[in-house]
């Protein structure tokens, strides 16, 4: 069935009678709107064309609209520039507590620039009390920046109280309003604001395209320097083609805006009725009448967002703002509005359009209910039945992917911290020496390893998962320098959602892998949970003179990787459908690869120490392995193995929150030198089933590296110890 788009606050579609006014100028009016000639003066006219439909949206004059690339440059243009123009009257700022990051951002920018920054609270609707801007507010308040409606819950903001107090103080007021234009009446003259941001792409009009309004009068300081274009407030030849689709679509929409309102409140009451009568009143965050009429925030009680945004195929929506659902933790709307984390961590947001049909509704009613049920804790009855010969897709099914859903490494370090020292003295290896196993002596000869893993799926077929989840914990025993005797089952599984039969083949996966590995599977123990998870403990035996610890490297040992870098990224990409099927085959085939024969050729050499890189990624596996043994380390970066391809998904955004966290876990010890975000995304990685990290003397390093070759293992030599110290990285 095709898809329910029920996330139009994301962006929208371009409108046909757009797209078929911008034609002409992709295919026949080329000419710079700056040129005195016949080309020229063509795309000049239809630039000032636009400008004036923008203007009368707005009721502004036309002179009042400047042309930027969208909401994001307008509240920087707006903002920075206000800031800097009014820097001698004063450097205090005032913005609400639900404002979007091109905003937020902007202000932690200016603190860094000398501007102080004042955050005004709002109620449980997400509206701010125009009374608590005022308490604020001092002499030397400059600026006050408030949206006009909310992008996540949708409360719209008591905009001309808020420029009463502004004007009263003499502080210049900005207005976010790339969420509301279109879709209710925008007057900045009612308003009063000075400075009102417009986004293209929110009012059917093309991405990349947006308009910011200066009152007549109001000074900013221009960002973009170079020729006098838009009224010498920002250089640049004008984007004709996207300006002439922003200038149709508000054209539009102040012609059908009345029709729209009507449409859009009909289609969001339509679905909330309709998910209250099959699940019961539902708790909806946002005013409940000063509200965009198309905006629907609903916290689904105990449950996860992601989670139900993946069983609810076939309807799109957002947990949280499009704009940045790709990073990890609550949302800070919500949590502004102090919604409580039973609902905040289940909130979905749903936001139709004029395209939006009543059948649609109809249709995604169903299939939301039928999702929340599913995840529900005390739903009940058999598990669903798939049709004949449809294929699982295990990551549908999960909000997590592989080691990347661990723990952030900071929260971990914390709990860790309290917990109490072991005393007894038959315990070789424990959560002091930051090993992922633990070592117990059992006599003079021999010492008993024990790890345990357990995560969820990271690849959609379920016998592959098994036996990646299987080489996953076998690593951890084969770094310790042990041999692994037996495992046992660890199994989370939604017997309400998928049938037992991927049950058993995760379980077959992971027994042949244990096959492959010489040991049995004993048993185990399973509970029934929402999302598939799985994992194993498993039991190892080492002489106790010959355990392999992250505690005993050497200054001078060089680090030799078995593995190359990237299957977290890999596995984001293949969930999301923008991956290639040849690299994700490669990132399976290197997951589902047992470090056995590394581990078998390490042990035939003078090795230091070892540990094996998973969810905390290289650079927080490494750093581990440097804390424990008191000593710093220098990565080259060049010489790292990425698998083929993993650079390009990285600079195309496909970042694990995992991989996010461990970046921001790493700057407090990790020099990344030049790198480039995406590069420091890449070493900090969050792996599943990833290589050994050994760390040797370099002569033996380099027979360790030919005995691997010939193994068919392509291992490298990364970097280097260079000095006692604390467990800090400088990357090269």
């Amino acid at each position: 069935m095709d898809q329910i788009y029920l996330d139009y606050n994301a962006t929208t579609p371009i409108d046909p009678e757009v797209a078929a006014e911008m034609r002409p100028f992709l295919d026949e009016y080329f000419g710079n709107p700056s040129s005195s000639h016949t080309f020229g003066l063509k795309t000049r006219m239809a630039v000032e064309k636009s400008r004036a439909r923008v203007a009368a949206l707005i009721n502004c004059r036309p002179q009042e609209v400047i042309f930027t690339s969208g909401g994001t440059e307008s509240n920087n243009m707006a903002i920075k520039g206000a800031a800097t123009a009014m820097r001698r009257h004063g450097n205090h700022i005032v913005i609400s507590a639900v404002e979007h990051p091109a905003v937020t951002e902007v202000c932690r920018f200016l603190e860094t620039q000398g501007f102080e920054i004042t955050v005004v609270p709002v109620d449980q609707y997400g509206m701010v009390d125009p009374d608590d801007i005022e308490k604020v507010l001092r002499p030397e308040t400059i600026l006050i920046s408030v949206m006009h409606a909310n992008n996540e819950v949708g409360t719209i903001q008591p905009i001309a109280a808020i420029a009463d107090v502004a004007r009263r103080h003499g502080a210049l007021l900005h207005c976010d309003a790339a969420q509301s234009l279109g879709k209710i009446p925008v007057d900045v003259k009612e308003m009063d604001v000075d400075l009102l941001s417009i986004a293209g792409h929110k009012l059917y009009a093309p991405k990349g395209t947006g308009a910011l309004y200066i009152r007549h009068g109001v000074k900013i300081d221009k960002l973009m320097h170079g020729a006098d274009h838009e009224q010498n407030l920002r250089a640049g030849t004008e984007n004709v083609l996207e300006i002439v689709g922003l200038g149709k679509a508000c054209e539009i929409a102040g012609r059908d805006l009345e029709n729209n309102l009507i449409h859009l409140s009909q289609m969001k009451n339509r679905l909330l009725n309709g998910l209250n009568a099959r699940l019961g009143e539902l708790h909806v965050n946002g005013h409940p009448n000063r509200c965009l009429p198309n905006t629907l925030s609903i916290g689904f009680e105990n449950l996860n967002a992601v989670s139900l945004l993946q069983a609810m195929e076939g309807v799109a929506a957002s947990a949280g703002a499009a704009c940045h659902t790709g990073t990890t933790g609550d949302s800070s709307v919500l949590g502004a509005m102090k919604v409580s984390p039973e609902f905040s961590q289940g909130t979905i947001r749903f936001s139709t359009g004029k395209h939006t049909t009543a059948a649609e509704i109809d249709r995604a009613v169903e299939i939301i209910a039928e999702a929340v049920i599913s995840l529900r804790p005390e739903k009940s009855g058999q598990p669903e039945i798939l049709p004949l010969g449809e294929t699982i897709k295990l990551t549908r099914y999960t909000h997590g992917l592989g080691c990347a859903c661990k723990m952030r490494p900071a929260d971990l370090e914390k709990v860790l911290a309290n917990l109490p020292p072991v005393l007894d003295p038959k315990v070789l290896v424990g959560a002091d020496k930051r090993d992922d196993a633990a070592v117990y002596l059992l006599n003079s000869e021999m010492a008993l390893v024990q790890t345990v893993d357990f995560f969820t799926p990271v690849v959609d077929d379920p016998y592959t998962f098994g036996a990646i989840a299987a080489a996953n914990s076998l690593s951890d025993v084969y770094a310790m320098g042990a041999t692994p005797i037996f495992a046992l089952n660890i199994a989370a599984f939604p017997v309400n959602r998928l049938p037992l039969e991927v049950l058993e083949s995760i379980l077959k996966g992971a027994s042949d892998k244990a096959t492959e590995a010489g040991i049995s599977v004993l048993g185990g123990h399973s509970i029934e949970d929402t999302e598939p998870k799985f994992g194993m403990v498993v039991s190892g035996l080492v002489h106790p003179d010959k355990v392999l610890s992250n505690s005993t490297a050497q200054v001078g040992d060089v680090l030799v990787l078995t593995k190359p870098i990237g299957t977290g990224i890999i596995s984001t990409a293949a969930k999301r459908g923008i991956a290639d099927e040849n690299m994700v085959k490669t990132a399976t085939d290197f997951m589902m690869m047992l470090n056995k024969v590394a581990a078998e050729q390490m042990l035939k050499r003078k090795v230091n120490a070892c540990t094996d890189v998973t969810g905390f990624g290289l650079v927080g596996h490494l750093h581990e392995m440097l804390a424990a043994s008191g000593v710093d380390a220098e990565l080259r970066f060049g010489e790292i193995p990425f698998i083929e391809g993993v650079e390009q998904l990285a600079a195309a955004g496909s970042i694990p929150g995992g991989t996010i966290a461990n970046a921001d876990f790493a700057a407090d010890f990790a020099d990344f030198g030049n790198l480039s975000q995406t590069d420091i995304y890449l070493i900090c990685d969050a792996q599943t089933s990833g290589g050994l990290l050994i760390s040797l003397p370099l002569s033996e390093a380099e027979i360790l590296l030919n005995d691997l070759s010939e193994q068919g293992i392509e291992a490298a030599i990364i970097g280097a110890l260079t000095g006692k110290g604390k467990g800090r990285i400088r990357v090269v």
